[in-house]
C-alpha cells in the first residue's frame, strides 16, 4: 500500500507547536529558527490546502481543520516512537538514566554518587547533563532532577529542596582586597553573572541582590556572565570576581573553604530542584532506590544548609 504523505518535517513541526500552542517553544523544542518552522508549517498548509493555525499578535491558536487533525498527527508521533524504541531494543533492567543539569551534576551529584554506587551495586547508573526539558516520552531517561518552579504537567514531581544566592568569593581574591568587604568596596569588584536561570522571568540578578541591600552606587550590568552556574561557581573559585551563587550548588566549597561570604544578604531564589518521573514508573525499584537516595542526601545537607541560612540572617 502506497502512502501519500506531506514532508516528515512538516508534520513533526505541527505536531510539536500544536502540543506546545506557541510557534517559539516548538521551535525551541526542534533546534530551529521560529521562521524555518514557520516555513514548514506553511508547507503542510500548502500540501492540505488549508490554514492550520490562526496566527494572533502575540499567540496562534488552532483552526477547525487544526484541531481535527492535530490527535492523529500526535498519535502517529508517538507510535513512531515506540516502533523505534522496540527496534532499539528496550533498556536493560538495570540501567538507570538521570537526567539533571550540568552545574547540579558537577557541583551537588557527582560528589556524593559514589554512595549510591556503593549501595547498589547492581545499578548501572548514567548521567545525561544538560540544559534540556526531558521528555519522558521520546527521551530514553528514567528520571530527572530540575531546577525551576516545579510546574511540570503529566509527571510526579516531588520538591527536593529551595534555593538561595548570596554573594562569594574566594579567600585569596578577598585578601587582595584587603580581608574584609564593606559595601563601599564593592564597586571595586568584578562581578560575575550566572544566567543559568534567566530561563524564568524572575531569575533573582545582581541587580536585584543590590537592590534588596540598597546599593545605588554599584552597576550590575557589568562583569562576565556565564550560561552554566559551575562555571561561574568555579571562576570565582579561581578569583575572577564575585559571583551571586546558588547557596546548594556551592555550600560544599563554602564548607571547605574555597569560597566565603562577605555579606549577610541571602535571597531566595523564587525557584528550586525537583524530582520527577512518569507517575507509573515510581514504584520501579531502581528510581525508588534513587528517589530515596536523593532524599537521604538532601535531608543530611539540610541542617548544615539552615544552620548557614540562619547565621547569614542574624548577621
Amino acid at each position: 500500500m502506497a502512502y501519500r504523505l506531506p514532508p516528515l518535517n512538516s508534520l513533526r513541526a505541527f505536531e510539536v507547536a500544536a502540543r506546545h500552542m506557541s510557534f517559539q517553544k516548538a521551535a525551541e523544542e526542534l533546534s530551529v529558527t521560529p521562521s524555518a518552522l514557520s516555513y514548514q508549517i506553511r508547507q503542510l498548509e500548502d500540501y492540505l490546502q488549508t490554514p492550520l493555525f490562526l496566527r494572533l499578535n502575540r499567540a496562534v491558536s488552532l483552526t477547525e481543520a487544526g484541531q481535527r487533525v492535530a490527535p492523529g498527527v500526535h498519535d502517529a508521533f508517538e507510535r513512531l516512537a515506540e516502533a523505534v524504541a522496540r527496534l532499539k531494543g528496550a533498556t536493560p533492567a538495570n540501567v538507570l538514566t538521570v537526567s539533571t543539569g550540568p552545574a547540579f551534576a558537577a557541583k551537588w551529584l557527582s560528589p556524593r554518587l559514589h554512595k549510591f554506587l556503593e549501595r547498589y551495586p547492581d545499578i548501572d547508573i548514567r548521567i545525561s547533563a544538560n540544559l534540556k526539558l526531558t521528555d519522558f516520552r521520546s527521551d530514553e531517561v528514567d528520571l530527572s532532577i530540575r531546577f525551576g518552579g516545579g510546574n511540570y504537567p503529566d509527571l510526579h514531581v516531588e520538591r527536593l529542596a529551595d534555593e538561595h544566592v548570596l554573594p562569594l568569593i574566594s579567600p585569596h581574591l578577598l585578601e587582595r582586597l584587603g580581608g574584609r568587604l564593606t559595601i563601599g568596596d564593592l564597586s571595586r569588584v568584578t562581578l560575575l553573572h550566572d544566567d543559568s536561570a534567566n530561563f524564568m522571568t524572575n531569575a533573582v540578578s545582581w541587580a536585584d541582590w543590590l537592590r534588596r541591600a540598597r546599593i545605588t552606587h554599584v552597576d550590575s550590568t557589568r562583569g562576565p556572565r556565564f550560561s552554566h552556574a559551575d562555571h561561574a561557581l568555579e571562576a570565582a573559585l579561581d578569583g575572577a570576581g564575585m559571583v551571586l551563587g546558588r547557596l546548594t550548588l556551592s555550600m560544599r566549597d563554602i564548607a571547605s573553604g574555597r569560597l566565603v561570604a562577605p555579606f549577610d544578604l541571602m535571597v531566595p531564589a523564587q525557584a528550586g530542584f525537583y524530582f520527577c518521573c512518569l507517575p507509573e514508573r515510581l514504584s520501579e525499584p531502581k528510581i525508588r532506590a534513587f528517589r530515596d537516595f536523593l532524599f537521604s542526601e538532601i535531608a543530611a545537607e539540610r541542617g548544615i544548609l539552615d544552620d548557614f541560612r540562619l547565621r547569614k540572617s542574624q548577621g
